[in-house]
């Protein structure tokens, strides 16, 4: 065999290994751990092999392998989930992208939404064709998730009753109050729905906004009576509004909700 070919076949048992070890995603620890390597000497490797065509750069010192058949191709992943941990950890996903994970919507949304307690600097990342919105959360209030597994790769993802949480607190993350409250009203319907959790999950955040609307919600719906009197409980002072992506002209004064005048008058949001 020539030194090329030996070359080659050295390079690819020791891409091989590094795969091995980081499975879904690659780090620079993972070249370091894998081969002894120094993390100079790790990251110049990694970055060697993404030149070859081998890895794809997807994160400052974070790649993924490419698979034969995909050598030509600019997206090698499938998966855009795998990347959460490695560029966001701490990090969980939720807001419409949870609520498209526990089906409670039918609406299919192209960004991924990201809490991540990392100090951020941009709040869009693109990156193998995945757009993740980032969303700044402090640590101590990353609570209320559940794993999941894609592929090898563990991902945080905000159980059912934190997405109704995240995103009656914002219902931007939501997209939009109106597709927050058919949300809402599908969580009601699941047998999984519990409303004490909400309370306390409410609660924990400390955001008072949050007990207005969902006091609001609840209180639109027949099955939402016990819950919309929890919520009366811990009312805060002052006025907020259901959406301010909205104009919102008429106040509710017993949940100090300011709402749109449509919400008034259509009472369709009622189930």
């Amino acid at each position: 065999m020539s030194n090329s070919g030996r070359t080659l076949t050295r390079g690819k048992a020791r891409l091989a290994a590094v795969v091995q070890m980081a499975r879904d995603v690659v780090r620079i620890e993972d070249a370091q751990q894998a081969l002894d390597l120094t993390r100079t000497q790790a990251a110049k490797l990694l970055s060697r092999w993404a030149a070859q065509g081998w890895l794809r750069r997807v994160g400052t010192g974070t790649y993924v392998s490419v698979p034969l058949d995909l050598l030509d191709s600019e997206q090698v992943l499938e998966d855009p989930w795998i990347l959460v941990p490695a560029l966001f950890a701490p990090a969980y996903i939720g807001g419409r992208t949870a609520a498209e994970h526990w089906d409670l919507t039918e609406q299919i949304f192209r960004d991924i939404l990201v809490y991540t307690a990392r100090s951020i600097r941009v709040k869009t990342v693109e990156t193998q064709s995945a757009v993740f919105i980032l969303k700044n959360i402090r640590e101590e209030l990353i609570f209320g998730t559940k794993t999941v597994w894609r592929g090898q790769t563990r991902v945080a993802v905000s159980d059912l009753h934190r997405t109704i949480i995240d995103m009656l607190e914002e219902p931007a993350v939501g997209g939009g109050v109106q597709h927050v409250a058919d949300c809402f009203t599908q969580y009601l319907s699941r047998p999984e729905r519990d409303p004490q959790t909400l309370v306390d999950y409410a609660e924990r955040l400390g955001n008072g906004v949050v007990f207005k609307r969902l006091g609001f919600l609840a209180e639109r719906d027949p099955r939402g009576t016990s819950l919309a009197a929890a919520c009366k409980k811990h009312l805060t002072k002052g006025n907020a509004m259901l959406d301010p992506a909205l104009d919102c002209t008429r106040l509710v004064t017993r949940w100090r909700l300011w709402i749109p005048e449509t919400w008034a008058e259509d009472r369709s949001h009622d189930r």
